[in-house]
């Protein structure tokens, strides 16, 4: 970068001198070319310095030619730089014009040297790591063969001890064949007995089912007949009742009062058989209130309970 700085700089200033000095000696209708020389015999320099720049990167020399370009193109741009002042004798001009052109071809011919002093230390360093990269290579080789050895020896290793781990579970599964075919004889007669036992079982309890279907078909029986005969006691004592009611109330109407105890009766079988209160009243002979205060007591018992006990 400070090298073409440097250029660009020698180049702009040399363009700058030499114009003036290539109009006075062109003619004045071609005054617009005096640029052109300078910038040409600059534009060759920069030629120059890029190729050699390149040439040294790559490690290359440009041979005899490229130095004679180099110098050539140097000792132009310094003359016509000079060129004014000198024919002016002028020597300190020529010396202040020298500064320019010659700063550049030093310049150019000390960063060609640069250039090639780091080439070659890039390829000491690049052949460095190239001999670097060949011992790491040889002994990344040289683990890799050491692993494959071990891997091997590990294989073979492992390979032994799974045959004998096969050995090891061919005689455990023989074993436990043994003893799984000794389990299965037991629980086989263990099942067989416990079948036995089951049907045994099974027996007896439908032994105790029918038994038990036997007593609860006789405890029905019994019911029935229990209550066959509650049914025809009842029966009876409801045509007994119903023959002491019809005797009851067949008197007809009275004419003096029955007997208390005769006359709740009578009332009583008149109440049963939904006679009206002075019907019945004139069968027991007793007052129409009385009979409707017995009516009442056969309607709602609690309600002649109470009436007792207020009476009392």
């Amino acid at each position: 970068m400070g090298t073409w700085l440097i250029v660009a700089g020698a180049m702009l200033y040399s363009v700058l001198t030499v114009t003036p000095l290539m109009a006075a000696h062109t003619p004045d209708r071609w005054d617009w070319t005096a640029p052109i020389l300078p910038l040409v015999v600059d534009a060759a320099v920069v030629i120059v310095v890029r190729l050699d720049s390149v040439l040294a990167r790559l490690g290359g020399d440009g041979g005899r030619w490229s130095v004679t370009l180099r110098w050539m193109t140097g000792a132009m741009t310094l003359a016509l730089n000079i060129a004014d002042s000198a024919l002016k004798k002028d020597l300190v001009g020529v010396a202040v014009h020298a500064v320019a052109p010659l700063l550049l071809i030093v310049t150019a011919e000390t960063s060609l040297a640069y250039r090639r002093a780091i080439t070659d230390a890039v390829n000491t360093l690049e052949q460095q790591r190239m001999a670097d990269r060949e011992r790491r290579e040889q002994a990344a080789r040289e683990r890799e063969s050491a692993e494959r050895a071990r891997v091997r020896e590990e294989r073979e290793h492992t390979a032994l001890l799974a045959r004998e781990q096969r050995d090891h579970e061919a005689a455990l599964a023989r074993e436990q064949a043994e003893r799984d075919e000794r389990r299965l004889r037991e629980e086989r007669a263990e099942r067989a007995a416990r079948d036995a036992a089951e049907r045994e079982e099974r027996e007896r309890r439908e032994r105790e089912r029918e038994q038990q279907a036997r007593q609860r078909e006789h405890a029905e029986r019994e019911r029935e007949q229990r209550e066959q005969v509650r049914e025809h006691a009842r029966r009876e004592a409801a045509e007994q009742q119903a023959r002491e009611r019809a005797a009851l109330l067949s008197g007809g109407p009275v004419t003096e009062k029955l007997p208390e105890d005769r006359a709740r009766q009578v009332v009583r079988a008149a109440f049963e058989d939904g006679m009206a209160v002075r019907t019945a009243a004139e069968l027991c002979g007793w007052s129409v209130g009385w009979v409707s205060t017995r009516y009442a007591e056969h309607r709602d018992p609690g309600d002649s309970a109470s009436l007792a006990i207020a009476a009392g």
